[in-house]
């Protein structure tokens, strides 16, 4: 089967299922979220952004001033250790001209799917 699309078309269709996407997490997630930020849960916000920026802070320093990647570069690299497809969309949509975004994405996605596994097998076995 040999079919065409024009890029127009395929643009739409990358942004809605990212928009679905979005919006199935926040339907799952929104239900609850007010009762539980009242019962401490700002608390675990405050870990999470802690758990989420650091890491991300470490590695852009570190990968823009001793690694000297480029900016498009890095972008993908985050987005995919974040493992975060609205990240990535955001870096595609900025680096029009080239890939590399998408490259370093899927680059590094792999291996932080394998670790968050890792990560989590070795705390159930050390820690519980």
């Amino acid at each position: 089967i040999v079919t065409f699309t024009t890029n127009s078309a395929n643009m739409m269709i990358r942004e809605i299922g990212i928009a679905l996407f979005l919006a199935a997490v926040g339907f799952g997630a929104g239900k609850t979220f007010i009762p539980t930020l009242l019962d401490g849960g700002y608390v675990w916000i405050g870990y999470g952004v802690i758990i989420t920026l650091l890491p991300l802070l470490i590695v852009g320093v570190i990968g823009r001033m001793w690694l000297k990647l480029d900016y498009f570069t890095l972008m993908g690299l985050l987005a995919g250790s974040t493992t975060n497809p609205p990240a990535l969309a955001y870096a595609t949509t900025v680096s029009t001209a080239n890939d590399r975004s998408a490259v370093a994405y899927s680059t590094v996605y792999p291996l932080t799917m394998f670790l968050r596994v890792l990560t989590g097998q070795l705390m159930i076995l050390f820690f519980v």
